[in-house]
């Protein structure tokens, strides 16, 4: 009995314990927990909206604008001569860059000359008897008939009749195959077209040069032209005879060149309508690299921002209130790194540099560059 008494007691004790404890457990207030907000600095402009000029950019490679490649129309061996028909070699105008030998070429010249020399020297007697008020043109020309010097041109005809009996004797046909060698003796020597320099050699002293060789490419250094892309959509800025400027790779030296010619077809791949601009300077280069900046009809209003701020390329953010808002501009015009907007007010403060997970109403702190200090 006692026992049992005893296990009851024991049981109602942990009970009692066990409801006290919820009790207290229920009853216990739980502090609310705190939660910092996020609070990001961000760097902003003020829009200040003005004139902006649009530059449109293209690149290119310089072409030389008079240049030749050299191929021979005779054959022979080249000869020496006092300058090295080299790369780096330069010429001025009218000086030999090539000569071939000619040799047996001229002797067989001379043969023909004096082929011509006899025709006419055996039909004199008829030209005195038949023609006479000729004759002493016929007379003149045997007279001053020089075999060493470049043959001059027949006598004018009186007549029909004289120009048949002329003919019939060989003298017109023998007349042309002198001009006709005469013609091709010249080709054994090129001559500097223009003062430039040599910037290909195919060939050497001493080589048998056969006709239809290639020898090698002229070219004159002080001018230049590059073919540059537009966009189409800026087609009515270009206009020939307009000034550009054109900057080396690093920008550091500018030239001034002119727009020259305009393709009248646009590249349907591309959209883009071709210039080219002629640029005259001894420190160019042909095949150097060329950025060239062509001045447009400045925008009003607008205002220039970095590129990679636009959103969708039309959506910006700015700073209203402490918080971040999206709000639309119209794009005018794409630089390599900037853009030209507008819509914008004077005053607007808008983001200066891209923020990561930056959306609608995200509360911002403007960077205070005093504050900092």
């Amino acid at each position: 009995m006692r026992k049992t008494i005893s296990i009851i007691l024991a049981i109602s004790l942990l009970l009692i314990a066990a409801l006290t404890a919820k009790y207290f457990i229920d009853n216990k207030q739980k502090p609310k927990p705190k939660v910092d907000k996020i609070v990001k600095t961000v760097f902003i402009n003020e829009v200040k909206n003005t004139t902006v000029p649009i530059v449109i950019s293209a690149n290119g490679n310089l072409i030389a604008k008079n240049k030749i490649e050299l191929y021979s129309e005779v054959q022979g061996i080249l000869m020496s001569s006092n300058k090295e028909f080299k790369p780096g070699t330069t010429y001025a105008k009218g000086e030999t860059i090539i000569k071939i030998n000619s040799d047996e070429f001229y002797a067989n010249l001379q043969a023909q000359k004096s082929n011509l020399y006899n025709a006419i020297t055996a039909i004199m007697p008829d030209l005195k008897l038949d023609f006479p008020e000729n004759y002493n043109a016929w007379q003149n020309y045997l007279e001053n008939f020089d075999i060493n010097k470049t043959t001059q041109k027949l006598p004018h005809f009186k007549s029909d009749k004289e120009k048949f009996f002329i003919s019939g004797k060989g003298v017109i046909t023998s007349y042309y195959n002198v001009k006709n060698l005469e013609v091709k003796l010249s080709k054994y020597i090129l001559i500097a077209p223009f003062s430039g320099i040599v910037t290909e050699s195919m060939v050497n002293p001493g080589t048998l040069i056969r006709s239809g060789q290639q020898l090698g490419e002229f070219i004159d250094p002080t001018i230049f032209e590059v073919s540059v892309s537009i966009k189409s959509e800026f087609k009515d800025l270009l206009q020939v005879g307009k000034e550009v400027t054109l900057y080396n790779l690093e920008k550091t030296t500018s030239w001034k060149g002119k727009v020259v010619r305009i393709n009248g077809k646009v590249d349907t791949s591309t959209q883009t309508i071709k210039a080219f601009i002629d640029v005259r300077a001894n420190d160019l280069k042909e095949g150097q690299y060329v950025e060239v900046a062509l001045q447009t009809k400045p925008e009003e209003n607008a205002f220039e921002v970095a590129r990679n701020l636009l959103i969708d390329n039309s959506k910006l953010f700015v700073v209203k209130d402490s918080v971040l808002d999206l709000v639309d501009v119209q794009l005018l015009f794409e630089n390599k790194n900037t853009v030209v907007i507008k819509g914008l007010e004077n005053g607007t403060k808008i983001v200066s540099r891209p923020i990561p997970g930056a959306h609608i109403g995200m509360l911002v702190k403007i960077y205070n560059e005093n504050s900092s200090k």
